[in-house]
């Protein structure tokens, strides 16, 4: 597992997302007990978020949690070779920034031709977040030097039904008015 340090190292090597619009690498359907099925193409919907994932059998879900979208560079940087790339459980890795400078509360993404909307829950990582991929990851993602950029991903909800599949583009197609 990789030191804070070292993530911060790599991750600044490494250039940065694209901003505006970039593609999706993976998709990961969250089906329960730590299990997750990485399928090359999903339904969204408004009312159950990404189909078959286990956020629509939480009675407890809340829409600003419905679909988590995540970095596929900062996910392979900190599974690098000690989990699969989907252990993060988001349900989408993208190849676009996320930081809340790029894409702030309310922006409109479509996904293949899902529409979402980036909600104001944040997006932390938990104690399985930790048990995959160490301390220093979780500290990474959520230290206060790197919350702005959105290393955990970020959270949103489905605004428009729609169908996503690996190598489809997400596109910025509204940002919020101030």
């Amino acid at each position: 597992m990789r030191t804070f340090e070292e993530l911060e190292r790599l991750h600044a090597a490494g250039g940065d997302d694209p901003r505006g619009a970039g593609r999706v690498k993976l998709i990961c359907v969250r089906t329960g007990g730590g299990e997750h099925e990485t399928p090359s193409r999903v339904a969204v919907t408004v009312a159950g978020g990404v189909e078959g994932d286990r956020w629509a059998r939480d009675p407890e879900r809340e829409v600003g949690e419905q679909v988590t979208l995540m970095s596929a560079r900062v996910a392979a940087l900190i599974a690098s070779d000690v989990a699969p790339l989907h252990a993060a459980g988001d349900n989408f890795l993208v190849d676009l920034d996320l930081s809340t400078e790029a894409l702030p509360v309310g922006t409109r993404l479509r996904l293949g031709t899902a529409v979402l909307e980036i909600s104001a829950v944040p997006h932390t990582g938990c104690r399985k977040y930790a048990a995959r991929f160490g301390h220093d990851a979780l500290k990474w993602a959520n230290h206060v030097s790197t919350r702005g950029r959105r290393l955990r991903g970020v959270n949103c909800s489905v605004v428009a039904d729609g169908e996503v599949a690996v190598g489809d583009v997400v596109e910025v197609i509204a940002a919020p008015a101030f």
